[in-house]
């Protein structure tokens, strides 16, 4: 049984190591959030294109802007408009943010440090040389690269291939992750269910999971608790970029994916790992196919999702894998787990500013602390619906007292 760490350095190591079956497409910008840039975005010009002010104000020579100096308005600049005007020793120009600052002036005086009386401006603060401009070319040179192939587009990188002028963009296919659930017991989701099934909440959960990860969900439905179906199944999962299968990977006269997967030649990285929930996790690459065994419990199924999973569909669509994105937070209640796993509980994350808590003994620095919130066990989806995080306990603690500091990762993250 290997740690999470050890088990998510795994996945992104053999994952890493397949051979790329990356395909590229062009697509328009505004389908592009999400999507892993197959080729790099570069600077079509300078930017600024022009000596840009960032401040509503005036336009002066700083040498001739001394305390108290009073300059004569010869005109006014917005946004847009071409400077045609020099600022020459005693004059000044109105201009506002976003403006192209005329020849001659070097810095910038914010309106709110003059008074006006007609055309006579009175300054009262020097400027120095620069103040309140940004000089053409100094944020991008022509030809720089602005998004780097491999970047996952967000909101940011889209500004950017906004600005420089990218209207198209070539973007990786995303990877086809084939999801199949396993058991006797579960229905799909449309289907009134017996007095002791239930619905496939997991190849739900798991379809929005892969999406988010920047993959392609292929839903393969849910197998029978036989050898047949299942191998059937996990055969068609097998065409995918990675197969996801939820329960059937446990120890029970059941719990059939392992054996079949031998059947097709899987080569076991992994099947178990020292955390709760999510213990009996397999990892496997079968055919060349990254295979990942869940377990069958929900809320199991997400935690172990966003572990190692996600890394690898990262990998598979493109990206380089993202480390997890561990939050410091301060425990506002004592809590006890049993040694020997690291737990992942569903907790409630608070940004909160300091003061005392009407409890004894502490109090709460500014910043975030967390509780975790009372739940039945793996198979309690509504209690993490009610999470927006999940509370790291470590292997060797016992017992966290109320004040201590602890890490927490951010639900869907």
């Amino acid at each position: 049984m290997v740690s999470y760490q050890q088990a998510r350095e795994l996945v992104i190591a053999r994952v890493g190591a397949l051979p790329r079956k990356l395909q590229a497409e062009s697509i328009t910008l505004p389908e592009a959030l999400g999507r892993v840039l197959a080729a790099e975005i570069r600077s079509d010009r300078e930017y600024p294109p022009f000596d840009r002010s960032i401040r509503d104000g005036y336009a002066v020579l700083a040498a001739d802007s001394g305390d108290g100096a009073t300059l004569t308005c010869t005109g006014e600049l917005k946004a847009g408009d071409t400077p045609t005007a020099t600022v020459m020793a005693g004059t000044c120009v109105s201009i506002m943010t976003g403006a192209a600052v005329p020849t001659g002036a070097d810095a910038v005086v914010m309106v709110e440090h003059t008074s006006r009386d007609g055309d006579l401006v009175r300054l009262e603060r020097a400027a120095t040389p620069g103040q309140h401009v940004v000089k053409r070319g100094s944020e991008l040179a022509a030809g720089e690269v602005v998004v780097g192939a491999g970047t996952r587009l967000g909101i940011t990188e889209i500004a950017a291939a906004a600005q420089v002028g990218a209207a198209r963009v070539k973007v990786y296919r995303r990877p086809r992750i084939a999801i199949l659930s396993t058991g006797d017991e579960v229905v799909d989701v449309a289907e009134t269910p017996g007095p002791f099934q239930i619905r496939n909440s997991n190849s739900a959960s798991l379809a929005a999971q892969v999406v988010k990860a920047g993959g392609e969900p292929v839903m393969l439905g849910n197998a029978k608790d036989t050898v047949e179906d299942l191998r059937g199944k996990i055969k068609e999962g097998l065409q995918a970029d990675a197969l996801i299968l939820s329960g059937g990977v446990s120890m029970g006269k059941y719990d059939l994916v392992e054996p079949v997967l031998r059947e097709f030649g899987a080569k076991f990285v992994f099947d178990a790992v020292a955390i709760r929930p999510g213990k009996p996790v397999v990892f496997a690459i079968c055919q060349g196919t990254p295979v990942l065994g869940l377990p069958g419990n929900p809320v199991s199924t997400m935690v172990t999702f966003d572990l190692f999973v996600r890394p690898a569909i990262g990998l598979l669509g493109g990206s380089a894998p993202l480390p997890l994105p561990l939050l410091d937070a301060v425990l506002t209640v004592a809590m006890a787990e049993r040694p020997g796993l690291t737990h992942f509980l569903p907790a409630v994350l608070e940004y909160a500013g300091g003061g005392s808590e009407g409890k004894p003994g502490f109090r709460l620095a500014d910043g975030p602390r967390v509780a975790p919130i009372r739940w039945q066990g793996s198979g309690d989806v509504v209690a993490m619906s009610r999470a927006n995080c999940l509370l790291v306990v470590p292997s060797d603690r016992e017992r966290i007292e109320a004040g201590e500091r602890v890490q927490v990762l951010p639900r869907g993250i």
